[in-house]
């Protein structure tokens, strides 16, 4: 299968990549800048410029598209606005308008953020979308229009996404971080008052690939079954790599001063995906696993 990449060079577009080469599939990806050790040849692309979008379907005829590219700082889409929108909410329709005249597969990549947080109980894909803040507005805009341009393609929300850089695999989001803390002997306080089901970049690239070659359409949510707070998370990663678990420390969402509200709790319900695939989702401590190599501390840089 003939598979475009858009946002290739980043953690979850350089893992759908990888994931591709794996079944056999031709890849090429879209960047904006050169990325490091890429193993596909990769055209620039910003994905406002919609003329040159259809023109690179074109030339390259896929069979299957996957749209990771976005504008994921979510303070930065507080502070700019028009650049969100124009990137998270009205790129995508143009992209899936343009696949669905040429008969191509779209698969489009969004958020829990389109949620407010305010349910205590995981999320289905029928629930209602309600974000908080400019980046969850303009990625919910996003959803919509690739929704009515294009009634086959794909919507997959994923959630507090991390792993390893597909094309690197150096660790990268959230258990890097914490990782190097531990590793320094630095206390790090984590959040005990979010709740969130962690996307690691692998497996959701596989699994968006699975719901693709499946013909699935529609809206679905592709993350783990665990539904945790950061501070259960690096709990986990202290465990796994023998770190002293006292320096993860106990923090609150108040505690940090950001441009954007964060939703309190946007754990997803993941049973769509798993009927779909007749499989279970892994758990956050079953991801952790998979890259175990990647993230022990005797690989980490100086």
């Amino acid at each position: 299968m003939r598979t475009l990449v858009l946002g290739a060079n980043g953690q979850l577009g350089s893992n759908v990549v990888t994931a591709a080469l794996d079944r056999g599939w031709e890849a090429h990806g879209t960047v904006r800048s050169s990325p490091e050790r890429a193993p596909v040849e990769c055209s620039r692309l910003d994905i406002r410029d919609a003329d040159r979008a259809a023109a690179l379907l074109d030339e390259r005829a896929p069979d299957l598209v996957v749209n990771c590219a976005a504008m994921t700082d979510v303070d930065g889409c507080e502070a700019d606005p028009e650049r969100a929108h124009a990137v998270n909410g009205e790129a995508p329709g143009d992209l899936a308008s343009a696949c669905a005249d040429r008969g191509i597969r779209f698969v489009h990549v969004s958020t829990d953020y389109v949620f407010d947080g305010r349910d205590q109980t995981p999320y289905d894909e029928s629930g209602e979308a309600n974000p908080l803040q400019v980046y969850g507005e303009s990625k919910l805009a996003g959803e919509r229009a690739v929704r009515n341009l294009d009634a086959d393609s794909l919507v997959a929300r994923l959630s507090f996404v991390y792993g390893t850089h597909g094309f690197t695999g150096e660790p990268t989001g959230f258990p890097a971080w914490v990782r190097g803390k531990l590793a320094a002997g630095e206390s790090v306080p984590l959040f005990t008052d979010q709740h969130v089901t962690p996307s690691r970049a692998g497996q959701a690239a596989a699994t968006l690939l699975d719901l693709a070659d499946a013909g699935e359409s529609g809206t679905v949510h592709v993350a783990s079954r665990s539904c945790l707070t950061p501070h259960e998370f690096g709990r986990l990663l202290a465990d796994r790599l023998d770190a002293d678990p006292t320096l993860v420390e106990e923090g609150s969402m108040g505690d940090v001063d950001r441009e954007a509200t964060r939703p309190p709790h946007t754990c997803l319900d993941v049973s769509a995906v798993e009927a779909a695939l007749d499989r279970p989702q892994p758990t956050t401590d079953e991801d952790l696993a998979a890259i175990d190599d990647a993230l022990s501390l005797d690989r980490r840089a100086d």
